[in-house]
């Protein structure tokens, strides 16, 4: 997922958004909070306080964000709907989020409700100010939002009781879904939520004091759970609109190639196409639309299509000689990241050399990416299920040759994106765009869903990039690391985006870098280098972390091992007094898995990494062994420090999520790789992904916290490759330097 782990806003965004920090700021019309519940299948008769009279005040000093009206729906009944400022992805957040503001506002939980929001200004992340959905953000970011939200609907709810009976609204309290007064007076937030509508929001909130928490902190079921599994969840990918055609795409087969000839002849005479379409793509490509009345008979056609391409303008990437060219940069000065002094390396007593090498991985959520566009000429509406709307609205205003304010964007639930829904470039919603209007010019007036498919998605690009890394390490008997050369080989994934003025420092990716030496107190010096590759490349699940982790954590292993200390102890040792919540998180999960306690069966080890992302510090405790020459994975133990809980059953199953998707990277066969510029790899048979087969027993435990709550969608990830790593170099003795793990 998107990168967002610097404490602060980066520089460059900084400067982007203050560019439009004096424009005048629309609020959500009073009325079309209204209509677009009703439009969302919401039961006429919503009170949405949003929709104030003509006559009542407006909301004094409060940002879109801060305002309820655009959050918070109630119904006569008492039924409250919450409006989520983010993409649901499988990741829970249409409940967590929920859950924080339906406590502030002490709602009946039973009759709470959820929705996703729109790319209007109010669901910006409040910190970042724009539309975003990574990071690890949602919580960490919106939690205070959430809850001054539910305390100014509760404040104006209690207010209009106030007024009712004629009493002073200090004297009323509140308790699931009722304002309750002197004498045993009620009154539900339903018949109450029409007056309070009128009146103005509060600017000023008390929040409870977190000991009157009545959900923040229990394991609470999804919102989402009953519809998706009954198979009643509807994703971008379902969308069916009067009247809509689906339209596929016949992409070229190097990055950025253009059409040398086309011959669609036979693609027209399928029945149900309606145009065949010539259309920009991504990269400067160029690619053919078929527009059909439905997904079959489009890519039927596509098919049918005789396309030669001309690839004489673009590089063509092949896996090998690309290797050789990243060791070789290795070799040369490059851009310093950290830079301590290597004269002890040649005088220490131990040293260790090792070469890591990382693939190329596609992103392959279950839902390969669509997008639904109506334009008619004037003005237009998506729906996809997007990670940053707000950017996507914008690319696709400027692709239509709109105004961003003519443009609006649906959020709709994802199947799975892992950032791959997170594209600076907007490249799939570009090209969506790009066809709508083409056909739209060819007499085609409809609602048009382009649909990629799986074979698309996995050859599409946007891959968490290939990455080298070198290291030279000398170190004493006690363990004492006297020099580290470490060098990174990568492209970066922010140059050239709106990020990157704020995260490439000095000719280094922040992204690239993230968790190397920290938490551990190492003489480094860190040379990177970026090369250009005629791949697109972007965030994957933990980002940077998903090769430093591993790089770091089977190093730091190696030395605890060449050293005869328990690797525990090592990393304790080195953590010291500096690093309490590693401790924490590193002493947690070794009481609960019983390591060094416990006697573990024949033939297997144990299994130690731990490593901070996001904010969010995981251990894992694995057992592992060797089967006919294959790893196996059979308990992973994990201990979490994210600060406060809001959902224990959602930090679960992230950690579980990640850990599986960890293990992933660990599979023969888990890599793209490149041959004369065409991605070698095309759908699960030849580019494996973990499978609920390939899962271990795991549980999950976390460190009791008051803190503000730190992110979890991606944190689970990182430390599992080499936990698992560290376990079988205990059982062969050979460190593994590579993933996926090398076959047998």
């Amino acid at each position: 997922m998107l990168n967002a782990s610097l404490h602060e806003l980066p520089p460059g965004l900084q400067h982007l958004l203050a560019r439009n920090a004096d424009a005048p700021v629309a609020e959500l019309p009073r009325r079309s909070f209204l209509k677009m519940t009703v439009a969302s299948g919401f039961a006429l008769g919503l009170f949405p306080l949003a929709a104030q009279s003509q006559n009542a005040p407006a909301p004094a000093g409060l940002k879109p964000v801060q305002q309820p009206g655009a959050f918070v729906a109630i119904a006569p009944d008492g039924t409250v709907t919450i409006t989520v400022n983010r993409l649901e992805f499988g990741q829970g957040i249409q409940t967590a989020l929920p859950m924080i503001l339906a406590d502030e506002m002490d709602a009946d939980w039973s009759r709470v409700r959820s929705q996703l929001g729109t790319n209007d200004v109010a669901y910006a992340d409040p910190l970042w100010g724009l539309h975003l959905t990574g990071g690890s953000n949602s919580i960490k970011n919106s939690f205070t939002q959430y809850r001054e939200l539910g305390a100014r609907t509760r404040a104006m709810l209690v207010q209009a009781a106030a007024t009712r009976w004629g009493v002073d609204a200090a004297s009323l309290r509140t308790q699931a879904g009722v304002v309750i007064g002197p004498g045993g007076r009620r009154a539900g937030y339903g018949e109450l939520a029409q007056a309070a509508m009128a009146l103005p929001v509060p600017t000023q909130v008390t929040l409870k004091d977190p000991k009157q928490f009545r959900l923040i902190g229990q394991p609470t079921g999804r919102l989402d759970a009953a519809a998706k599994s009954s198979g009643r969840q509807n994703f971008g990918i379902d969308m069916a609109r009067p009247g809509q055609l689906t339209a596929v795409v016949a992409r070229p087969p190097v990055f950025g190639a253009r059409l040398k000839s086309v011959d669609d002849a036979a693609a027209r005479a399928v029945k149900g196409v309606k145009a065949v379409l010539r259309v920009p793509l991504d990269r400067g490509a160029e690619g053919i639309a078929i527009v059909a009345d439905g997904y079959w008979p489009a890519r039927t056609a596509r098919e049918a299509l005789k396309l030669e391409w001309d690839t004489s303008q673009v590089e063509k990437v092949d896996s090998q000689r690309q290797l050789a060219q990243y060791r070789e940069l290795a070799r040369q000065p490059g851009a310093k990241h950290f830079d301590a002094d290597m004269a002890p390396l040649a005088q220490a007593p131990k040293t260790i050399e090792a070469e890591f090498v990382f693939p190329y991985l596609a992103h392959a959520p279950m839902e390969p990416l669509n997008c639904t566009v109506d334009f008619d000429g004037k003005a237009a509406t998506l729906w996809m299920g997007s990670q940053m709307p707000g950017l996507d609205g914008m690319a696709a205003a400027g692709a239509l040759g709109l105004k961003p304010e003519q443009v609006k964007v649906q959020v709709q639930s994802a199947g799975g994106g892992f950032g791959r829904r997170a594209i600076p470039t907007s490249d799939y919603v570009v090209e969506a765009c790009g066809i709508a209007k083409a056909a739209l010019a060819a007499g085609v007036r409809a609602p048009i869903r382009t649909v990629w498919s799986r074979e698309d998605d996995i050859k599409g690009g946007y891959y968490r990039p290939m990455h080298l890394h070198t290291a030279r390490i000398g170190f004493d008997a006690s363990g004492q690391v006297l020099a580290w050369d470490h060098v990174i080989v990568g492209q970066s994934i922010v140059t050239g985006s709106p990020f990157e003025s704020g995260m490439v420092k000095n000719g280094v990716d922040a992204t690239a870098v993230e968790g190397m030496r920290a938490p551990y107190p190492l003489p480094m010096r860190l040379t990177v280098h970026h090369p250009k590759v005629n791949v697109p490349v972007l965030w994957w699940r933990s980002v940077g972390s998903t090769h430093t982790a591993f790089v770091m954590e089977t190093l730091i292993d190696q030395i605890a091992r060449e050293t005869n200390q328990d690797p525990v102890a090592y990393r304790l040792k080195m953590f010291g007094s500096q690093h309490p919540r590693h401790t924490a998180a590193l002493q947690l999960v070794v009481e609960k898995s019983g390591y060094g306690k416990k006697a573990l069966p024949a033939g297997r080890a144990w299994g130690v990494a731990v490593h901070e992302s996001f904010e969010s510090v995981v251990a894992f405790v694995v057992e592992a062994s060797m089967k006919d020459g294959q790893p196996v994975l059979h308990q992973v133990t994990a201990g979490v420090h994210c600060n406060r809980v809001i959902n224990p059953r959602t930090v679960e199953a992230q950690v579980q999520g990640g850990a599986l998707m960890g293990l992933g990277m660990c599979l023969p066969g888990a890599a793209i790789t490149l041959k004369d510029g065409v991605v070698e790899q095309q759908n699960f048979g030849d580019y494996n992904v973990a499978r609920i087969t390939d899962m271990p027993q795991i549980s999950v435990h976390t460190v009791p916290s008051a803190d503000p709550p730190t992110g979890m969608g991606e944190p689970g990830l990182p430390p599992l490759a080499p936990a698992f790593a560290n376990a079988l170099a205990r059982l062969t003795g050979k460190p593994l330097r590579e993933l996926p793990f090398p076959r047998a």
